[in-house]
Formats: structure tokens, C-alpha cells, sequence
């Protein structure tokens, strides 16, 4: 594991804007983030404030027009493509409010799929073995070989958190992870998050419009006019 102290990830002066309609929206004004290993931290803010795309900048989904993202000492956009997607599918892990498995493979597959893509050497049986690993640490045992659209939205939702663990990511980001679900079943997913990311080491990042779940991580982040301040 990286030294405590040190920033894993990073960005500067990020500044973001959409063209809606016939209005330029400026989302990000120079926002800025340090992110060091193993912490967590919570970003929350009003509906519209910019958050997601923060976190999609963050992950390396969507390029910034201005400022800096990086990752253990590299600036992520200016790496070509491939070796962009390759530091996301190494080093990333994502958890999205929409949860986005796919509805063709069963939960062990959708787990699966992330370490498949790497093709780092290891074989498909221990593929396997590490998702069935995961699905038991999310209490989803019981449904391997089920389907997507055969889950409540919290157990998709523990299946997406076990994708998102399955290659041993540095960082977690998670997009409003109950933001679909009931306060209670959001609740056990919430626990499963915190639970495995502290037990793994991994740092991570929460967007939530919850102030009370945003205070229970290191650090509590407000994203208002485009930039980020201390909650």
C-alpha cells in the first residue's frame, strides 16, 4: 500500500461546461481535489451542482477543458486512450446509481467481466473463483447464476460494488450508490461499501446528496459554483 500521506489521486483547477439548448453551462469553475490512499471522502451538493461529472473527470471518463487529474504521480489525459483505459481498468473502480450490469449474463459473469477485459494471465477459473469470492463478501451467494433483471434493485446494486472490487482497485468511485434504492436498502449497501473498501485499503470517493452518510468518511466535501470546499 502507498504511504498515507501521499496523494493517489488528484486534480487542479478543473473547469467543465455543456452547451443545453442555446445556454453554456459551466459546471466546474476550477474545482480541486487531493485524494490520498486509503481515505475516504464525500462529495455532496445540490442536483445539478457538477458531481457526477466530477467523478466521471475523476475516473478518467470525461475530459476536463481546463485543470489536471493525477493518478500516482501520472496526468491521466495525457496518456493515449489505451493506456488511459488501461490505468482505469487496473487501478479504478466504479459504482454507479444506475448499477449498469448487463442483462445477458448471469451476476457471476457481470463480476467477472472487468478482469476478463485486463487479460493480466490469470486463468478463467481463478477469475471465476475471485467474482464467487466477492458476490459471498456482498451476501449475494445465493444468486450467482441469476440474471440481472431477476434482483431488487439493492442486490444489483451489491452485485455492481463486487464488479468494481474485482481487480483490486487503488480507488473507488461511487456515483450516488443508493440513490434508486429505499433509505434501508441503500443502508446495507452502504455498509458493504464502507465494510470492504476499509478492509481492502482502498481509498474512496462518495457522491451523495446525504449529509449524514457524507459525515461518516474522513473527509466531507461541498461542491457549490463550481468548486469544492470543505463541509
Amino acid at each position: 500500500m502507498r504511504n498515507g500521506m501521499t496523494d493517489l489521486l488528484s486534480a487542479e483547477n478543473l473547469r467543465k461546461t455543456y452547451r443545453i439548448r442555446e445556454e453554456t453551462v459551466e459546471v466546474l469553475k476550477g474545482a480541486s481535489i487531493h485524494v490520498r490512499s486509503g481515505e475516504t471522502v464525500s462529495i455532496v451538493g445540490v442536483s445539478g451542482a457538477g458531481k457526477s461529472t466530477l467523478l466521471h473527470i475523476l475516473g478518467g471518463l470525461d475530459r476536463p477543458e481546463e485543470g489536471r487529474v493525477v493518478y500516482d504521480g501520472s496526468s491521466i489525459y495525457d496518456l493515449s486512450e489505451g493506456r488511459r483505459t488501461a490505468l482505469r481498468g487496473s487501478h479504478i473502480g466504479f459504482v454507479f446509481q444506475s448499477y449498469h450490469l448487463l442483462p445477458e449474463m448471469d451476476i457471476l459473469e457481470n463480476v467477472m467481466l472487468p478482469a476478463m477485459a485486463l487479460a493480466k494471465g490469470r486463468s478463467g477459473r481463478e477469475i471465476a473463483s475471485h467474482a464467487r469470492d466477492l458476490l459471498v463478501a456482498v451476501g449475494m451467494e445465493g444468486r450467482i447464476h441469476h440474471r440481472s433483471l431477476e434482483l431488487s434493485g439493492g442486490e444489483q446494486q451489491r452485485v455492481a460494488l463486487a464488479r468494481a472490487l474485482m481487480n483490486n482497485p487503488d480507488v473507488v468511485l461511487a456515483d450516488e450508490p443508493t440513490g434508486n434504492l429505499d433509505s434501508g436498502t441503500g443502508g446495507a449497501v452502504l455498509d458493504y461499501l464502507f465494510a470492504l473498501t476499509r478492509k481492502k485499503g482502498h481509498a474512496l470517493v462518495l457522491v451523495t446528496h446525504n449529509d449524514a452518510v457524507a459525515r461518516t468518511c474522513d473527509r466531507m466535501l461541498r461542491l457549490k459554483d463550481g468548486l469544492l470546499q470543505p463541509a
